[in-house]
């Protein structure tokens, strides 16, 4: 049954069109992956069906007994608060209630109620109606359900005297995320839930994310997410929807199909459309030389022909190719052993992060650094790059090894923060200005953005900011600390691309599985200061640990 359908939906921020005309209809009981390129307006279409967001044209229809949650990006805690605390926040209704029932105690406790027949009878009565509203709410097992969506989630009790404040963006959206679960809305808007989960937590969420009553609706760009999760897959791309049956990657498969049809239709209806056009000249060729009222009719009738398929919406549109980034990581024959780590062991203050660390790192080897957060991925990455010093052990790199390093939280961009990607592409290669713009835009980067200061790009352009530099510097030895954060899939393909093509070693922390099965050849896991390797993707690794 259809509980929310969005008709003929436009929406324009300054001046700009996000979508048109734009309808969907969602299911009480989908599982939708909303997909499209940063920027394709994702976020508003799901703020459009939650209210927050007005559309210039068109409506939502939706019955006033639906309900709709919805969990956004970012996700504020009250400082001063504890983990259970936060969790435990009610919804509007439920709170509603609750004070209702605490202002009905304190006048029983008044005796000019109590001493009252007729008060102390009124006052009964609306205790008796508000306490069935408590029941209805579900507020006497409000506790419980939150207690039991916070270990599901992956806290334990020790965890919930916490200050809310002090938690990472990862914990803040799962304590969100159970505050709004308890609730029970019809429908479930969730943007990012992922973000900054590790593999753990994911699978965690899935799992809640699957056994969830109502409707889910999940903006993400984690691609095996969306294959554990979604039922139907909804792009948003040029301001149109479109809707696919099945997980991410039979979306991925139909919509090449699709595409590929389509260019066919239209090679063939362009042929069509030319030799009928052909027809209309020697006909009018051969009525100018011989008036012959045959030959006119006849090319009026094919120009008719014409015109009816235009105006019945039957001419079969180009496929236009989504504009890529030009990423190309080339490297170079360098080390046999492009990286040595040897009986590593490193702590900070009385925290023991891990001892005996040992990883050899051949030239051409593909290799995906696992681990819950916190295990120490990216202090090992500090150790072999020298920004950090072991307690005992060594990193020897190769002497023909190049590193090149993409930070997970950008610190590499930090020389150039108040600078401009210009400048930053001409320090790191000798290239006029006019070659460094051409560079910058064939990585999405607009005319306005190369000379705007790094500080103010989004995450996703100081993501390919970071690629571009890294491609430029040509290494061969590549540490990547997350770098699918901010990207959008197109780019996340892009870079899966890129890598395949890579001449060099690789190491890079990763908490997309997807990328992992794709990229790399080995997966090694540090958890509780051990290192474990196991050969093969991240699918391999599940069925080596029994996880699967």
């Amino acid at each position: 049954m259809i509980i929310i359908q969005l008709d003929r939906i436009t929406v324009n921020y300054a001046g700009r069109v996000i979508f048109r005309d734009l309808g969907w209809a969602i299911d009480e009981r989908a599982r939708v992956g909303l997909v499209g390129p940063n920027g394709a307006g994702k976020s508003s279409l799901l703020k459009v069906i939650t209210g927050s967001v007005t559309p210039d044209a068109g409506m939502v229809i939706r019955a006033k007994t639906v309900s709709v949650g919805y969990l956004p990006q970012d996700i504020d805690l009250m400082p001063g608060r504890t983990l259970l605390d936060e969790a435990m926040v009610p919804p509007p209704g439920l709170a509603q209630v609750e004070g209702e029932l605490a202002r009905i105690e304190a006048q029983l406790g008044d005796p000019t109620v109590y001493t009252n027949p007729g008060a102390l009878t009124r006052a009964l009565e609306r205790q008796e109606r508000a306490l069935e509203q408590y029941e209805a709410l579900g507020g006497p097992r409000h506790a419980g359900t939150i207690r039991e969506l916070l270990q599901r989630l992956g806290f334990t009790p020790e965890d919930y005297d916490l200050p809310a404040d002090t938690l990472s963006g990862g914990q803040k959206k799962l304590v969100a995320l159970a505050r709004l679960a308890a609730e029970t809305p019809d429908v479930l808007l969730l943007d990012e839930p992922d973000n900054h989960l590790d593999l753990a937590s994911k699978a965690r969420l899935e799992a809640v994310l699957r056994t969830y009553s109502g409707a889910v609706v999940i903006v993400s760009h984690d691609r095996y997410l969306l294959d554990e999760v979604a039922t139907q897959i909804a792009e948003l791309e040029n301001g149109a929807l479109t809707i696919y049956p099945g997980n991410y990657t039979a979306y991925s498969t139909e919509r090449e199909l699709r595409r590929l049809r389509q260019q066919q239709a239209y090679v063939a209806q362009q042929k069509e459309i030319t030799r009928i056009e052909e027809a209309i000249k020697r006909f009018e060729h051969w009525a100018s030389i011989v008036v012959d009222e045959r030959h006119i009719k006849q090319a009026r009738s094919r120009r008719k022909m014409l015109d009816r398929m235009e105006a019945n919406g039957e001419i079969v549109e180009r496929v236009v190719e989504r504009r890529q980034m030009e990423l190309q990581l080339n490297g170079w024959r360098g080390s046999t052993k492009a990286l040595d780590i040897r009986d590593l062991a490193m702590a900070f203050e009385d925290d023991l992060l891990f001892t005996d660390l040992s990883l050899l790192l051949r030239h051409g080897e593909r290799v995906g650094l696992i681990g819950p957060n916190g295990a120490g991925k990216s202090v090992l990455f500090r150790l072999i790059l020298g920004e950090l010093a072991p307690l005992d052990g060594e990193v020897i790199v190769g002497p023909s090894s190049q590193i090149g390093y993409y930070a997970q939280e950008h610190q590499t961009l930090l020389p150039w923060w108040d600078r401009t990607p210009l400048d930053l592409i001409r320090d790191v290669a000798p290239k006029n200005e006019s070659d460094a713009i051409a560079f910058l835009l064939k990585m999405l980067f607009t005319y306005d953005q190369v000379r705007q200061p790094v500080r103010t790009l989004s995450g996703g352009e100081r993501s390919r900011l970071q690629l571009a530099a890294l491609m430029l510097q040509r290494p061969n030895l590549l540490l990547l600390d997350e770098p699918t954060n901010n990207l959008d899939i197109p780019s996340m393909e892009v870079l899966e691309g890129a890598l395949e093509d890579f001449e060099g070693a690789l190491l890079v922390i990763s908490h997309d599985r997807y990328f992992l099965d794709r990229v790399v050849d080995q997966v090694v896991e540090l958890d509780g200061g051990a290192l474990v390797a196991y050969p093969g993707g991240y699918t391999d690794y599940l069925a080596a640990t029994g996880r699967a």
